[in-house]
């Protein structure tokens, strides 16, 4: 339940207009509701302005149906990472509208709002390969609110590509930057831009790459003050700091 929500259920019973019994009904799971497979926080919005989001890895299809068919129910969205085409096509039978990004492995059911400012992340990869992750954190960032501006393709391979695009990074609240190999990008980045820059390693490159280890370490010994790293592919841990970055700035 969003902060929103609840101030209308309160300001519906402070004006008669909704009962005391209707108003607890609508709280009663607080702090979460017991779906059998899942324990669902629906109050995780209000505390942290985040709404819960359901990682569909590992889960069954009709696990992320009945947990799907929850959130709707309370909160009218839900949105689902890591998901399988075999889990969307049995929420769909639910609920029709359902999409799903192909890249980022996403399935959204409801309406992504509209973003909260012209405050916006710059989403940036170093290659093709990874766009799985940089697709995940630009709609996990567009399903919260949040302008994104995507960046794709411009590695230090060839480092003319990102000093093209530098007027428009200068321009950004946050930066997410994406590289896999020896995920130089995100010193890069961090050396141009004055904001925080969120380096994402992804498991992309060859043998002495370790799936993501290289990029990872490179990362987190950067040279360049003010990159911060989260774990490999996990875009979606990055789309969520980076939101959590702007909003507190539009407070």
């Amino acid at each position: 339940m969003s902060r929103e929500r609840l101030e209308t259920i309160l300001k519906e019973v402070a004006t008669g207009s909704r009962s005391i019994e209707a108003a607890l009904d609508d709280l009663r799971d607080l702090p979460y509701e017991d779906v059998d497979v899942a324990l669902l926080d629906h109050h995780r919005s209000f505390r942290t302005g985040v709404p819960e989001v359901v990682y569909g890895l590992h889960k069954t299809p009709a696990q992320i149906a009945a947990i799907v068919e929850r959130m709707m129910a309370r909160d009218g969205r839900a949105l689902v990472t890591r998901v399988s085409t075999d889990a969307v096509s049995v929420v769909r039978e639910k609920f029709p509208e359902t999409r799903y990004f192909e890249a980022a492995r996403l399935m959204a059911v409801g309406e992504f709002p509209a973003p909260q400012s012209d405050r916006f992340v710059a989403v940036v990869t170093a290659g093709t390969s990874d766009l799985f992750v940089a697709e995940e954190a630009a709609l996990t960032l567009e399903w919260l609110g949040t302008r994104v501006e995507r960046v794709y393709d411009v590695g230090v391979a060839g480092v003319h590509r990102l000093l093209s695009k530098r007027e428009l990074l200068w321009q950004a609240s946050v930066v997410i930057a994406i590289a896999g190999m020896e995920g130089a990008l995100a010193t890069v980045v961090g050396g141009l831009v004055s904001c925080p820059t969120i380096a994402v390693p992804t498991s992309v490159g060859y043998g002495v790459s370790f799936n993501g280890i290289a990029a990872l370490l490179a990362m987190l010994n950067s040279c360049a003050p003010g990159v911060s790293v989260v774990n490999i592919d996990n875009g979606f841990g990055a789309a969520v700091c980076a939101h959590m970055i702007v909003r507190n700035r539009c407070e």
